[in-house]
């Protein structure tokens, strides 16, 4: 009897080994880094993968995100006495030492090499725009906030205009305004609409854009929210609020951005996406995700691929538990014996292995 307990210790010591969930749990998800990596999507840890699975809301930026990041100048509206050739010709020294793409879009507009020496000053300020001192006058260059920066609004048109609004004062004179149209990126659209059937409920934008472009992209797009005028902060805030609203604990709110300044907000949100062709330096390390081909697709990309590795994971752990458990009840019995006890261990362990390779074949 003795002999007869201490073998059936020995299989419950054998069957209970957790091999197979050590090696299969973490081996899927690197498999489906690994997936995701070969569909140019670069998930920075498998906490991430597990937890795209539950995103509901995603929010975007404007520039470079939902639109293709590529403006082209369409008119130049000067104001009080100001030429048209020499409003677009500040605006260009201006955003000479900027890395915008509205700055190197007004820079082709102007179609010349800005000579440096004209520039006594320069000061990019996030989410406004540049002042600059060329010729030894100030000249401000950028979005409506700009014209706000001293306190008294300097007067200008109202531009209710589909495009993004570049504006242009001169020692406190209103000189006039650049429009520049960007389009949505091709894919935008039939993206959001293959995430809102992979169960995504909310579409938001964030943008530091003025509200008539922002607006006319959302319209373009079928987005369910847009916030735009927007400072740094004030994504980061919209953020957090949306975090706060969600009803399932379990849901996740991720931002995409590219720019410099959607490093903040990429950080606070629960998975930052960043653009990793036109993304900034800033916004791809500070991101979770990182979309290497520059490709929304690439999103859906990811929402299958987490789904598809979460699965496989619960299939292992389920596997690993049935199997063990009916053994460890077989072993107690006296039933099972030494040899069947290391199929339970080795044998669970292999298929688990196995199960666990199928994220790489099917993603």
């Amino acid at each position: 009897a003795y002999a007869d307990w201490v073998y059936r210790a020995l299989v419950f010591l054998v069957i209970s080994c957790p091999c197979a969930l050590v090696i299969s749990v973490p081996l899927g998800f690197f498999g489906g880094i690994g997936a995701a990596s070969r569909r140019g999507v670069l998930f920075k840890g498998a906490n991430f993968l597990e937890a795209f699975r539950w995103v509901r809301t995603i929010v975007f930026d404007k520039t470079g995100t939902l639109t293709q990041g590529v403006f082209r100048v369409t008119r130049v509206v000067p104001h009080n006495g100001f030429p048209e050739e020499e409003v677009l010709a500040l605006a260009a020294a201006a955003e000479s030492h900027s890395g915008h793409p509205i700055a190197r879009s007004v820079l082709e507009a102007y179609g010349r090499p800005v000579d440096d020496a004209r520039i006594g000053r320069y000061e990019e300020i996030p989410a406004h725009g540049v002042r600059a001192v060329i010729d030894g006058r100030e000249v401000l260059v950028g979005n409506d906030r700009i014209l706000h920066l001293d306190g008294d609004e300097l007067v200008h048109d109202t531009c209710d205009l589909e495009g993004t609004v570049v504006h242009v004062a001169v020692d406190g004179t209103y000189a006039g305004y650049l429009l520049l149209a960007d389009e949505p990126r091709p894919e935008a659209r039939e993206t959001l609409e293959r995430l809102r059937a992979a169960g995504v409920r909310r579409f938001v934008m964030l943008t530091g854009d003025e509200r008539c472009a922002a607006e006319a992209v959302a319209r373009a797009l079928g987005l369910d929210e847009v916030h735009a005028d927007l400072l740094p902060q004030d994504k980061v805030d919209w953020v957090r609020r949306l975090e706060a609203e969600r009803e399932d604990p379990r849901a996740k709110v991720a931002f995409v951005g590219d720019g410099l300044n959607d490093a903040p907000v990429l950080a606070a949100a629960d998975i930052g996406v960043a653009m990793g062709g036109l993304g900034s330096d800033a916004a791809i390390e500070a991101a979770d995700v990182v979309l290497m081909d520059d490709r929304l697709t690439g999103l859906v990309s990811a929402v299958e691929v987490a789904r598809r590795t979460n699965r496989i994971v619960r299939e292992n752990i389920a596997l690993a538990f049935g199997v063990k458990g009916l053994f460890l009840l077989l072993g107690a019995a006296g039933v099972a014996s030494l040899w069947e006890a290391v199929f339970a261990d080795v044998g669970v362990a292999v298929l688990a292995v196995l199960n666990a390779t199928r994220v790489l074949r099917e993603g």
